[in-house]
């Protein structure tokens, strides 16, 4: 068709690219039947030369943790011993061939893409994922997280992908890749294949209805051939209303599957229930029902089946009409069938699944094979497979206080895999059946847990609140827990909070129940928090260092407490102005968030980091984390997290850059209630405009942040405050954010807030008054981390001794700053230094040109890390890539400069 020809082209060259080792990849959408699988095909012939891996999602394994994984990679698992020993495992552990703790999610993606790399370098690889909208969310996760990550591999991916996708994740974990949107054929080539497959004569009208009714369908119209009489047609009576489309495309396969004979039918219904289509295993199981291979000929006779070694539907529609159109007796002992011939040692949870498909009513001990496929999967970070389990299993209980409790835990299961609104279905069920008082008042709590993963509006304070009162007398380690959640909400809401902010639930969380004996790290961090926003700072200083010491502990192991306190606890460090623990509990944040497969977590962790790295002068690498939140954040379909990006502009002066982020950070915010981004959007303003010297724009920003009293950048803004009302000629607005700042130095004590608080004292200060105090801030900066802020230091000192008309001592300050300010990127404030030293005549020294100035910034990690003694595979381990992209990469990195070796590297000196 004259109108396939443009997508045809645009898989040609992917398969093109693929072949060249510049990867690829292309996600085919479109309604059923308009074409998908039919260029999937044509990719597979257009791609001479290239080995091909297929996986096609299942409907009814759509939550079977890495069902299609297992299906693209069984072909290629002779090879998991080429990998690296932590690769095989998390694979290995993933696809269920050996047992293990829970793999990390990127570790298994990592896993999967070193595989099919390898798997390429001999010949060039094309990966087929057909109806990917039923495929199980961890191995789309998985597949997504390997498509995003395709550089210089001979390695295509194309994925067929219903639109709308009828059910699971597929169209936010997708989104974002190189997509090609299939449209209905030209009214012109609908004729054409109308008259095709139609050769008699048709009434004008009745062609009329049925173009009109297909929509340029092709798979509709060459559906109609099959199963509508041409004297049906050509009377215009009794024209199938199952033509709808796609309704009527999979009404087409269900007639042709009634017409055939009754074995038939129900080899088609074990085919279709077995979705790795093992052909030994569908053969074994249909001789279990007294079938044979015999029995299959009529179905591949109707271009409905083929079987070789793997048996294949001619279209995903064909499967699940196949399955759908059978008795569910039929259902029953096909899956019966499959359970009876499956290993139970080899693949305990498929039979067990199969097991628990081929039984009506209730089964108490099948129910209690589930429960145990529901932990194995978990161990196996297959959060969508454990609910499966668990709500199949509640549904095979007899006892209804037993089925009740599975069924609450289907629903957390449900919830930690991110189908929220599944697990409100299933909390409903739970919390209508006979629950204890201790599980009603965990499913308050889950409820609220998923209103605020799904809304984070201002009510969600106050459901955490009910849920922590419920489990006071139940559970006091839980309720404290939860009093802890209910704190987090109400800080993130700000001041956007309503009914319930961080005072009001401070002083419902003083009524906690007393810490166990001695206390967890989230105990002391609780009581830390409670005595800041009820008492005060100065108050809370000794608690809150006491929590932030306990979660710094070296010898203390991720299970001490959950991986979600690790952001409070960071909190915690940087009000207490202490840098160094602030460096540990972030270093140990993203370790923890890499190593339990945290997916919702690591993006943040990054971002915290990269938060840090703006005010320990660490702009080079804040670029390289937050791409890498945001490629993480891409790959598991959530939405990037643009505090970083946004304080990174900040500081580097970028005002274009910055005011796109605030915008987007703003409307972001303001949709979902979370108005600490208000305030941090604020703070970066603060930051951007004082660089520049808008010292208006400055004020008023820092203004409002340190009015919102949030716990970090009301403090953080306070040197903000000082500056910029100095320059802007308001002393007394600097007298009084310096008196808040003075408090909280004296009470933490820490160098890095007397250091600010020295600084921002000279700069309302005369003399050798003021002179001593500058002195005193570079000292006490000096000794820290945040070279950021000493930069900052030499600047306004430099300043001030330029309007003393102490030209020598100014020089020496202001190229002191602009050399630090300038090494570590931030160009506003390296901007103010050199219009200082031009004022005062002096040349300004541009920073010299480096060689590895050329670099990307991804180019610059890899470097850095080869340079480090890293090799290859270490290297792709780290920044998730394959051997093959690093050392494509690192070709690209001797070229620009000019070496030729690895040791030549390592020479260089890699600011």
């Amino acid at each position: 068709m004259r109108g396939r020809r443009t997508e045809r082209e645009a898989v040609e060259r992917l398969v093109a690219e693929a072949r060249n080792a510049r990867g690829g990849v292309l996600v085919v959408r479109g309604e059923a039947g308009i074409g998908k699988t039919a260029l999937l095909a044509h990719a597979r012939e257009a791609a001479s030369g290239f080995r091909t891996l297929h996986a096609t999602g299942v409907e009814a394994e759509i939550e079977f943790a890495f069902a299609g994984l297992h299906q693209l990679c069984a072909p290629l698992l002779d090879r998991l011993d080429t990998l690296p020993e932590p690769q095989q495992i998390a694979l290995g552990v993933a696809l269920g061939r050996r047992t293990g703790g829970r793999p990390d999610p990127f570790l298994v993606g990592l896993a999967t893409l070193s595989l099919l790399a390898e798997a390429s370098g001999q010949r060039p690889l094309l990966c087929l994922v057909d109806d990917a909208q039923w495929l199980d969310t961890t191995s789309l996760q998985t597949l997504a997280f390997v498509a995003r990550r395709l550089h210089a591999e001979p390695l295509a991916f194309m994925f067929g992908l219903r639109d709308p996708a009828p059910g699971g994740d597929a169209g936010r974990l997708l989104a974002g890749l190189p997509e090609l949107r299939l449209e209905g054929l030209a009214d012109g080539d609908a004729r054409a294949l109308l008259t095709a497959v139609i050769h008699e004569p048709l009434d004008d009208d009745v062609r009329d209805g049925v173009l009109a009714e297909a929509r340029g369908n092709p798979l509709a119209l060459l559906e109609l051939s099959r199963y509508a009489g041409p004297t049906e047609l050509a009377g215009g009576f009794g024209l199938p209303a199952a033509l709808s489309v796609p309704n009527g495309i999979q009404e087409s396969f269900r007639r042709r599957t009634a017409a055939l004979p009754t074995a038939t039918r129900l080899f088609l219904v074990v085919a279709a229930a077995e979705s790795a289509g093992d052909a030994a295993l569908v053969l074994r199981a249909a001789g279990h029902l007294g079938l044979g291979p015999q029995d299959a000929e009529p179905a591949q006779a109707a271009g409905l089946l083929a079987i070789d070694s793997r048996v294949r539907f001619t279209h995903p529609l064909a499967r699940s009409a196949a399955y759908r159109a059978a008795a569910p007796a039929d259902r029953r002992r096909a899956h019966g069938a499959i359970a009876a011939v499956t290993d139970a040692r080899a693949d305990p949870d498929r039979r067990a699944w199969h097991r628990s498909r081929s039984v009506l009513g209730t089964d108490d001990a099948i129910a209690a094979e589930l429960q145990l496929s529901a932990d194995r999967a978990r161990a196996r970070g297959g959060h969508a497979a454990a609910a499966a389990f668990l709500e199949r299993s509640a549904q095979l209980t007899s006892e209804p206080g037993g089925r009740a409790r599975r069924t609450l835990d289907a629903a957390r299961a449900k919830h930690w895999a991110g189908a929220s609104d599944a697990a409100l279905n299933l909390l409903s069920t739970a919390t209508s059946g006979p629950l204890d008082p201790l599980r009603h008042a965990r499913a308050a709590l889950l409820r609220a847990q998923i209103a605020f993963h799904t809304t984070r509006g201002n009510d969600v304070p106050g459901m955490l609140l009910d849920a922590a009162k419920l489990l006071g007398p139940l559970d006091a380690a839980q309720s404290r827990e939860s009093y802890l959640y209910a704190l987090e909400a109400a800080m993130l809401a700000g001041p956007l909070a309503e009914g319930h902010g961080v005072v009001e639930v401070a002083e419902a969380a003083r009524t906690a129940p007393p810490p166990p004996t001695p206390p967890r790290p989230l105990d002391l961090l609780l009581d830390g928090l409670v005595t800041y926003f009820l008492q005060g700072y100065a108050d809370s200083v000794p608690r809150l260092r006491r929590a932030v010491e306990s979660f710094a502990a070296p010898a203390r192991s991720a299970e001490d407490g959950e991986l979600r306190w690790e952001w409070l606890a960071s909190h915690a460090a940087m009000a207490l102005w202490d840098d160094t623990a602030i460096h540990a509990l972030t270093d140990r944040y993203m370790r923890l968030a890499r190593e339990t497969g945290a997916l919702t977590t690591l993006p943040f962790a990054l971002n915290l980091s990269a938060v840090v790295l703006t005010h320990t002068g660490g702009l080079a690498r804040v670029a390289g984390l937050v791409d890498e939140s945001d490629a993480i954040a891409q790959a598991t379909g959530a939405a990037p997290i643009p505090h970083g990006r946004l304080l990174l502009a900040a500081w580097s002066g970028h005002q274009d850059a910055a005011a796109r982020l605030r915008r987007m950070s703003l409307e972001d915010a303001t949709r979902r209630g979370e108005g600490t981004a208000l305030t941090i959007a604020d703070y970066a303003l603060a930051v951007l405009s004082n660089g520049l010297g808008r010292y208006e724009a400055a004020l008023a920003a820092a203004e409002r942040v340190r009015e919102s009293d949030e716990m970090v950048h009301a403090g953080a803004a306070l040197p903000e405050v000082v500056e910029a009302a100095v320059r802007a000629g308001r002393p007394a607005g600097a007298a009084a954010a310096l008196e808040r700042l003075d408090a909280q130095a004296r009470a933490t004590g820490a160098p890095w807030a007397l250091g600010l608080a020295a600084r921002s004292r000279a700069l309302i200060s005369t003399g050798p008054a003021a002179e001593e105090l500058y002195r005193e801030a570079i000292e006490r900066l000096a000794s820290g981390r945040t070279v950021s802020h000493l930069a900052r230091a030499h600047l306004v000192y430099g300043e001030w001794l330029r309007r003393e008309r102490r030209r020598q001592d100014a020089r020496e300050q202001l190229s002191t700053a602009h050399t630090l300010l300038c090494d570590i990127g931030a160009d506003g404030f390296a901007s103010r230094a050199a219009g200082e030293l031009r004022a005062m005549g002096e040349p300004v020294r541009k920073r010299s040109a480096r060689p590895f100035d050329a670099l990307t910034a991804q180019e610059l990690r890899i470097a850095k890390l080869v340079a480090s003694g890293a090799t290859s595979k270490e290297v792709a381990a780290q920044l998730f890539l394959s051997s093959r992209t690093v050392d494509a990469h690192l070709r690209n990195i001797f070229r620009k400069l000019d070496i030729t070796s690895r040791r030549q590297l390592r020479d260089m000196r890699l600011a």
